[in-house]
């Protein structure tokens, strides 16, 4: 498998954390609980991989970092402000926060460039820069040949690239990414894999992706965490990863090979 990314950040010492987690526990009822204890805090410019079998919680903490969900107990914190009282559209617009769902997220009816004019006319106080920011991601998406076509017509790596671009409009600091590769093949996936490394480089954007394609989210992370039986049972780089006995034990298994 070809390494994406040819470059890791090591060290955030000297980085402001951008997004703290403090104690985040949540739970359906008092026999299903999905979140115990979590705490983590992210560092401006890092991409975070959320790693673990079905229902160990990643996508439930993404809900509650969007504020879709709201913990039973613990903190999210913003440059150090608490936004866990805070919904979803407040803790968005006030703190830039963006979110790239698996599955939606575009109107299928409309056209590319239609899709992206629908969130700009919302977003962009001046509108006479709305149709120079439309045209600008539809080239920076290699979207210019289906700008016309609508949505539902869209291949799905045109669909994953058209709401990303979406999701940009808003100039976000963070951004939240679910299963972003999931049922892609693999040059769709070494593309979007390009794609979400260059928004860390071009932009200095927090980006936190959960997915299942463990190999394909451990090319482009700086850092990632795996998630068992409620807890962050391992949390390093991709290559410490490699040598932790939880993460084999715990999700890895014996065979698996990142590079």
């Amino acid at each position: 498998m070809a390494i994406v990314k040819k470059f890791r950040i090591i060290s955030y010492k000297k980085r402001d954390t951008l997004l703290s987690l403090e104690n985040i526990s949540f739970s359906f009822n008092k026999n299903h609980q999905i979140l115990d204890n979590i705490s983590l805090d992210i560092p401006k410019g890092q991409i975070l991989g959320l790693l673990g079998s079905n229902g160990t919680g990643k996508s439930t903490l993404m809900n509650i970092i969007s504020g879709i969900i709201k913990p039973n107990y613990g903190k999210i914190k913003i440059k150090g402000t608490d936004v866990t009282k805070l919904p979803v559209y407040l803790r968005t617009r006030k703190f830039n926060i963006s979110i790239i769902p698996q599955f939606g997220g575009l109107f299928s009816s409309m056209t590319a460039e239609q899709n992206l004019r629908a969130v700009a006319e919302i977003l962009i106080e001046d509108k006479s820069f709305i149709t120079t920011k439309i045209n600008e991601l539809i080239s920076k998406f290699e979207l210019d040949s289906v700008k016309k076509i609508e949505a539902k017509y869209l291949s799905g790596g045109q669909k994953r690239r058209l709401v990303i671009a979406m999701g940009l409009i808003s100039k976000p600091e963070i951004i939240l990414m679910d299963e972003p590769l999931a049922a892609l093949d693999p040059q769709t996936i070494q593309m979007l894999q390009n794609t979400i490394v260059k928004l860390q480089t071009d932009l200095n954007l927090t980006i936190i992706i959960t997915d299942h394609q463990a190999r394909d989210l451990l090319a482009i992370c700086d850092k990632a965490i795996i998630l068992s039986n409620s807890k962050i049972v391992a949390s390093g780089t991709p290559n410490e990863l490699m040598n932790d006995s939880n993460a084999n034990k715990f999700y890895f298994g014996k065979n698996f090979q990142f590079k």
